[in-house]
């Protein structure tokens, strides 16, 4: 028998708001029905609009507070706001890691099914604006002028904006300079249905500990406009400017960078720390973009490995070697693997930038590299894990359980696949000792965590 659903498209309703999701809705319950509605908070009383119902769950539109919640913050209604990313801007940053870490625990209890596992207090900013140190913005026109920013959600309709609360200011006014001296010369946007105009995307990179700004301007065609032009208005207008680079891509598609990059003025990399590693980064390097709590992130991975120097370690996923290089300062040797191969190229060139000789870094897919070097008699004493937000794939996992490194360190941003992950490393024969949740990204609904694996045999606990 078909459940019944006690509301109907349209409705205004009155409600409590009991949760939020994982996107940072409220969650109001009507007879045991779900209703999300964005911008609701926990402990509120609200009236709020049906707008979509289905056999399980509905949608709703916040009308109307009528008691607001204690972390409840009021902000200036913008589209920044709306369609920003900043998903949890309306909460204080004491609520968003209540929020943060509470989205963990629940995780690990209901899909891992971690009932005694330790989940320490989240590791949050001092500062929590204006952190992220990359921003690639598409570009468009309106009223004759250009226009950069980003697209409302479910469309690609492009929101100008100058500000960003999450960008560093440097990054704000890089973008803002290149698109006005873009526009002053006339250069053309790119149009998505016709497959016409020049200007795509406007890319802005910075290195926050040596003040380094790269700008990546992505085209369709091969031909710039008034690039001679372009590249001295940008090097007067901005002093911290160490980068230009040309990408071009021209083919129909949603991926921002294409095939063919260019430098048109200056160096081909721009160098940031993270601790006392020293890191090149390139147009197309992956680096994380919030520095401070990269440090804090990565510390504790360090802090969990344990290392004595006489350790072997593997790092999959190692991207262009950040957590390599940070694991090889204590291990006696670092094996790296990452399925892209111009990532594995930044990372041997930034172990040479640091002297780091006790590294070894393969392109390729970590559950085919990993599992052949333990054919080949290379097992790890301790194993690095940081995949994408899919998690780990099911071969590398099995591998883990094969190998049996003394300790598994899993450096995770879904909370969702890593508690899954954990439980089938539980299941082969592992322990989770502890979980660290750090806020990477404040205002927004990610959350990072690292945790510490070991054998239940290790610990005594068969």
């Amino acid at each position: 028998m078909s459940r019944i659903v006690p509301v109907n498209k349209n409705d205004f309703i009155d409600v409590v708001f009991e949760d939020l999701t994982h996107d940072g809705s409220g969650v109001a319950k009507i007879d045991g029905y779900p209703l999300f509605v964005p911008n609701g908070l926990p402990g509120e009383k609200a009236k709020v609009k049906v707008i979509k119902t289905g056999k399980g769950y509905g949608f709703g539109r916040l009308v109307e507070l009528y008691e607001k919640s204690p972390d409840r913050v009021e902000i200036e209604s913008s589209d920044i706001h709306k369609y920003g990313g900043c998903q949890l801007e309306h909460i204080s940053y004491e609520g968003q890691l209540k929020y943060k870490e509470n989205q963990v625990r629940q995780v690990l209890t209901r899909i891992g099914k971690l009932e005694d596992v330790v989940v320490h207090p989240i590791l949050g900013m001092d500062q929590p604006f204006h952190y992220r140190n990359k921003a690639q913005v598409p570009v468009g026109e309106k009223d004759g002028k250009l226009i950069a920013g980003f697209f409302k959600p479910r469309s690609h309709e492009i929101v100008d904006t100058n500000e960003s609360v999450i960008q560093l200011p440097e990054i704000n006014e890089a973008v803002k300079t290149v698109k006005e001296i873009c526009s002053e010369l006339g250069i053309l946007a790119y149009h998505e249905e016709s497959h016409k105009g020049v200007l795509r995307h406007i890319m802005a990179r910075y290195g926050k500990q040596t003040g380094e700004l790269m700008v990546v301007i992505i085209t369709r065609t091969a031909d710039l406009p008034h690039k001679d032009k372009l590249v001295e208005q940008i090097v007067a207008r901005l002093p911290k400017i160490k980068s230009i680079i040309h990408n071009v891509n021209s083919k129909r598609t949603n991926v921002i960078m294409g095939a063919t990059t260019n430098v048109l003025w200056g160096n081909e990399v721009i160098y940031d720390y993270i601790g006392d590693v020293k890191f090149a980064i390139s147009a197309l390097s992956f680096y994380q973009v919030n520095p401070v709590q990269t440090k804090v992130l990565y510390d504790k991975a360090l802090e969990y490995a344990d290392l004595s120097g006489e350790e072997s370690v593997i790092d999959a996923y190692c991207g262009i070697g950040t957590i390599s290089l940070f694991l090889a300062q204590k291990a006696r040797k670092v094996f790296g693997v990452e399925v892209v191969p111009e990532a594995i190229e930044d990372a041997k060139r930034n172990a040479a930038l640091n002297g780091m000789d006790n590294t070894e870094f393969a392109a390729g897919e970590a559950e085919v590299v990993i599992p052949k070097w333990y054919k080949e008699g290379n097992v790890a004493d301790v194993l690095v894990v940081d995949p994408p937000r899919k998690g780990c794939d099911e071969a590398l996992l099995q591998t883990i359980i094969e190998m049996k490194p003394k300790k598994v360190v899993y450096v995770s941003c879904n909370p969702a696949t890593l508690a899954r992950d954990l439980r089938i490393l539980e299941d082969g024969g592992y322990k989770t000792v502890e979980v660290q949740p750090v806020d990477m990204f404040p205002m927004t609904t990610h959350v990072e965590c690292v945790s510490v694996m070991i054998l239940k045999e290790e610990a005594g606990t068969k």
